[in-house]
């Protein structure tokens, strides 16, 4: 993956793209999701995520599958991450060049990858972490086309909920109560 070379990756200020978590409520990092809900999630076949598990392209961080019958267990910024790939993938960009890109996004928490937008001529990705990096792309004249990992995020995040979680250490989930949870419950309730 390409920085545009005139700026860092690191130091965004969080109000050029706005936070995606405002209220600190970061994925819990031990809540994950079986291999049948992460396809869902992020809009894949379960073939293409046994396959990039298998290379290493995309592998879950919470837990790997360890032989017959054992679960593989995908993070929220692993199923970011697939989303991300598909969408490079759909666009043309080789597998090769997808594979740098992830490896970038590996290093980056939840929250900084709130802040970029990659963008891609077909061949290389290029990440770019403020309007100055976009416009400074665009002025070469190359066609491109970007992913605002933001609004995959969002995507994610208001889908995710539908699908059933678990734990990495066996402990209970406690259910995240949203507005429209709390409503239906009271309706419900009388």
């Amino acid at each position: 993956m390409e920085q545009r070379p005139d700026s860092p990756l690191a130091g965004v200020d969080a109000g050029e793209q706005g936070e995606l978590f405002p209220d600190a409520s970061l994925p819990d990092e031990l809540v994950g999701y079986r291999g049948p809900a992460a396809c869902q999630i992020a809009g894949i076949t379960y073939r293409q995520l046994d396959y990039w598990a298998r290379t290493g392209l995309v592998a879950p961080s919470i837990r790997t599958a360890h032989g017959s019958g054992s679960q593989r267990l995908y993070s929220f910024k692993d199923i970011l991450v697939l989303k991300v790939v598909k969408r490079l993938l759909d666009t043309g960009v080789s597998l090769q060049n997808i594979r740098v890109a992830v490896d970038h996004l590996r290093r980056r928490g939840v929250r900084d990858l709130a802040k970029i937008t990659l963008f891609s001529d077909g061949t290389t990705v290029y990440e770019c972490s403020s309007p100055e990096e976009v416009v400074d792309l665009l002025q070469g004249g190359q066609g491109v086309f970007g992913i605002a990992v933001s609004g995959a995020m969002r995507e994610i995040s208001g889908t995710i909920h539908e699908f059933p979680a678990e734990r990495a250490d066996g402990a209970e989930l406690i259910p995240h109560d949203d507005e429209l949870s709390a409503r239906r419950r009271a309706r419900n309730a009388g």
